[in-house]
């Protein structure tokens, strides 16, 4: 008979849960983690991995069509969706199994099937096989979350669809509305904009990528545009009326609301909590519009029940799961755990350009009632940059005036994603402006540019 007993039971193995569970065994606890669909969750399988393999498609696609600058020929260019996809899926397959393997090397039980808790310390796993109860004084939820969906703009899989459905699309979109310019949406408008696809995106806020700093936002559009995207900020999607082979959007601006036509429609409008059918009301655990309360080492009402990742609220990214899930383990183990710093948490958006950030905003270290000092330096001053044919983009820093700390870095351009981590450890190790500006960055890198940006905050930038 299959063992039931455990220390600690993980129900999700998403970027989370599976993180949780090896380093659970890690720990030497004795570990269980119950999985519904696919061993990596939402990340590997339909989220963050397979979009930057399609991403990668598209960057290679638009390099090819600049063979030209780099003193190349290339004749005949195009590309095959279905290859595409299936690249990505491999790549998310191939990750996948990877998860399961750590997990046996780990000695993690496996147990697939939908979870759900059943009294104190005890987990109901339902699947075809019937029903199993397994018990554990510590079990942790990190179930993720999926696409939200508004009432009228539902998706369908055919012309309306999330995200899924576009990382396997039934079709090639030739006049795509996104609605919403968060990461998910501004990624997948690249994508098939990229590819040739007419692109127009529409944000409820301001300006895209609302979370991001004002001007790394007021960049990114500018380069969206100029790649021929339509951008329509202050701007709602009422109602979507569908018919054979398009959709007819309602689009509101200013009171004003005009009909657009489209043949595919991507809602990439935030996500909402899987917390459905887990027990958590039953179990004292209190939900807030689809996300678990907890406090900051995660721990629910409920003793002995934890919560982590996009089920547990913001930030909804894959990399604080994962620290939570370390975090949590280190505490059912007995060790000392560091709670997770939301603001210490990077944001990374994988467009092009690329955009990342850690930290406050100018704006709002100003409302947080800092005196500040400011840096930026452009792309178009470093080599490295121009080497490769990339030189639009920028680097903004963000420093106490009094004491010299990193308050946020804001980044957009090519390969930002790779070079924000600099930033995260400054700020992790607590460094000055004067740490930053005595380290030595190597030449001819994108990283002067970080180096700059700090000497310009205080008035010292060399080239620019």
């Amino acid at each position: 008979m299959a063992d039931t007993q455990f220390d600690m039971i993980v129900i999700g193995a998403g970027p989370g849960g599976y993180v949780c569970a090896i380093r659970g065994a890690q720990n030497g606890l004795k570990v269980a983690v119950v999985e519904r669909e696919h061993l990596g969750g939402i990340c590997l399988n339909w989220g963050c991995i397979p979009t930057k393999a399609l991403l990668r498609s598209s960057e290679v696609f638009h390099l090819m069509h600049r063979a030209k600058e780099f003193g190349l020929k290339a004749e005949g260019i195009d590309y095959d969706l279905e290859a595409v996809v299936k690249r990505s899926r491999g790549v998310a397959k191939q990750l996948s199994g990877g998860v399961g393997h750590l997990l046996k090397k780990n000695k993690v039980t496996v147990v697939m099937g939908a979870a759900k808790l059943a009294g104190k310390g005890k987990v109901l796993v339902t699947n075809n096989d019937g029903e199993q109860t397994l018990s554990a004084k510590n079990i942790v939820v990190a179930t993720g979350a999926r696409a939200r969906e508004l009432p009228g703009l539902e998706a369908d899989g055919e012309r309306v669809w999330t995200y899924r459905h576009a990382l396997n699309p039934p079709h090639m979109p030739k006049k795509l509305l996104v609605i919403g310019s968060g990461a998910i949406g501004i990624e997948f408008a690249s994508f098939f904009n990229t590819l040739g696809t007419d692109t127009t995106v529409v944000e409820v806020m301001d300006r895209v990528l609302p979370v991001e700093d004002e001007e790394i936002s007021k960049h990114a559009k500018k380069q969206f545009e100029k790649q021929g995207m339509t951008i329509m900020e202050k701007s709602t999607v009422k109602k979507l009326d569908r018919s054979k082979g398009k959709v007819t959007a309602h689009i509101e601006k200013g009171g004003k609301t005009e009909k657009l036509e489209f043949d595919t429609v991507i809602s990439a409008v935030g996500i909402v909590g899987n917390v459905e059918g887990l027990g958590l009301e039953e179990a004292g655990i209190k939900v807030d519009r689809t996300h678990v309360i907890t406090d900051e080492y995660c721990r629910t009402a409920a003793d002995g029940v934890f919560a982590i990742g996009d089920i547990a609220g913001a930030p909804w990214l894959a990399h604080k799961a994962s620290h939570e899930g370390v975090m949590v383990a280190d505490l059912v183990a007995g060790k000392h755990a560091h709670p997770v710093k939301p603001e210490s948490i990077a944001g990374c958006t994988y467009c092009h350009p690329q955009v990342a950030s850690v930290g406050l905003t100018e704006a709002k270290a100003k409302e947080a009632g800092y005196e500040i000092k400011v840096g930026r330096f452009p792309f178009i001053g470093n080599g490295k940059a121009i080497a490769l044919g990339e030189p639009e983009g920028m680097v903004k820093t963000v420093f106490d005036a009094k004491t010299g700390e990193l308050l946020g870095a804001h980044m957009v351009g090519a390969e930002v994603t790779e070079l924000i981590q600099g930033y995260i450890v400054g700020r992790q190790l607590e460094t000055t402006e004067e740490d930053l500006m005595q380290t030595v960055f190597p030449h001819p890198t994108l990283s002067e540019m970080m180096h700059e940006s700090v000497l310009d905050a205080y008035g010292a930038a060399i080239h620019f």
